[in-house]
Formats: structure tokens, sequence, C-alpha cells
């Protein structure tokens, strides 16, 4: 295997493991009405399990306000059911034909358990970045090892290795530090 094709899965894994992250960031609570709060939600529809965004239209027209409505007004309930059952720790209320959540602030504590909860998830993205690190070292050995590659070529492809977990890990950093600011500010 060349050194291109290793770099290349290599990156492909931490890139995969940042944008994870990132998505799940996005699903944590701010005190801010953010679309991403609810959009992952399933809702038991007719007997299968469905994400809300294919269901209702998503919309924040305030800072502390979500609206939530259904392109089928006969699967609010279910909605309703689905939001109450979920951890987001904010009561729906129906008003017709649509569904208003009122996004509450957060207190200290609750953002403090929030932040530590982002440092853990953070954490379990960079054991990620460093296995797929581990792998693309393993496999530059063995292709030493199967004489595909030179000493030189070898270690040229685990210094390449090191610096993409450098630039990975940043990028966790980054989302890390942005999200405690959101969560602090808010």
């Amino acid at each position: 295997m060349p050194i291109d094709d290793i770099l290349l899965v290599v990156e492909d894994e931490m890139d995969s493991a940042v944008n994870y992250l990132r998505s799940e960031f996005g699903g944590i609570r701010t005190g801010r009405a953010s679309a991403g709060l609810v959009d992952h939600l399933k809702v038991d529809y007719y007997g299968s399990p469905t994400d809300l965004r294919q269901l209702a239209s998503i919309a924040t027209p305030e800072a502390n306000l979500i609206v939530i409505k259904p392109f089928d007004p006969t699967g609010i309930k279910d909605i309703e059911k689905a939001i109450n059952a979920s951890d987001l720790g904010i009561n729906p209320m129906l008003d017709g034909k649509i569904i208003r959540l009122q996004v509450p602030p957060l207190s200290i504590e609750r953002r403090q358990q929030l932040i530590a909860q982002l440092k853990k998830m953070a954490e379990a993205c960079r054991v990620t970045i460093r296995n797929a690190r581990r792998d693309g070292n393993k496999t530059a050995d063995k292709e030493q090892k199967d004489s595909t590659l030179t000493e030189d070529e070898c270690k040229k492809c685990k210094n390449s290795i090191q610096d993409l977990t450098k630039k990975f890990e940043g990028m966790v950093n980054d989302a890390l530090a942005a999200k405690t600011v959101e969560i602090q500010e808010t």
C-alpha cells in the first residue's frame, strides 16, 4: 500500500471522528434555541422510528424558542411524545398545528455539567484519532516489513501521520473551546 493510500485512510478516519463530534456538540443544549437540539430525535411514526426533521419543519424565530410544524398534522401527538421521552428537559406546548419549545436559561450548575460532558466527548474523539494513528503506523510498519516501503519512507509516513494527528486534535480542541464559550455566555 503506497504512503498516500495509508495517509488517506488515516485522514478519513480522523475526519469522520471530528465530524461526528461536531454533530454531537450540535445536539447539546446551550440555553439558546437551535434546531440541532431536536432534529436528531426519533419519533415513532406509524410504527417506525423516524427523524423529526423528516416529519416537520423546525425553526428558531427567537433566541429562546423552537417552533416545530409537522408536515402531517396528525403526527403532532407522536412528536410531543418523542420530545417528552427525550432528555432535553423542555416541555412542549401544543398550539394548534405547531409545537413550541421554550428553551430556559441554564443554571451555573447545569453549565458545569454540560462542560464536563463536552470534555468527555472530546476525549473520546481524541482516543479515536489516536487509534487511527496507531492503525496507520501499524500499516506502515507492515508495508516496510513486506519490503513495499523503505525505512525512510516508513519514517516519512509515520511523521505525516503524526502531523495529521496534531491537526485533528487541534480541531477537537477548537470545537471544544467554541462550544464551551457558547455554553458559558448564554
